[in-house]
């Protein structure tokens, strides 16, 4: 099973951390299963941007993002060439390091 390395983030992991993901299992979910709250406001539908997450190392394994996943990050806070949906992306067989972006855009939350 390939590793996920998760960057350090003030609130949802603090230390950081490091586990192993099923092949197939979306970042989204193996953060989660990892006690990584990272938010989800749609229920991983591809309709948000709050699961957006920046792939440091691995990008290449993952299978391209689609046209609906690339118009949603189009509105992600802090957008780099590395971003990624994390309900979207699913982890291949190499190795991840992933970065939880400091803010995220919660349309519903934020009362817009």
């Amino acid at each position: 099973m390939p590793t996920i390395t998760v960057l350090p983030h003030a609130t949802l992991c603090p230390e950081g951390a490091t586990f192993e993901a099923a092949a197939g299992t979306s970042i989204c979910d193996a953060l989660l299963q990892h006690d990584i709250d990272i938010e989800h406001a749609c229920e991983k539908s591809c309709a948000c941007t709050t699961c957006h997450v920046i792939v440091r190392q691995g990008l290449d394994s993952l299978a391209e993002a689609t046209e609906d996943e690339e118009d949603m990050l189009d509105m992600a806070w802090g957008l780099t060439a590395q971003s990624r949906l994390s309900c979207q992306a699913r982890v291949d067989g190499v190795p991840l390091t992933i970065e939880i972006p400091k803010y995220t855009i919660n349309h519903a939350s934020e009362d817009h």
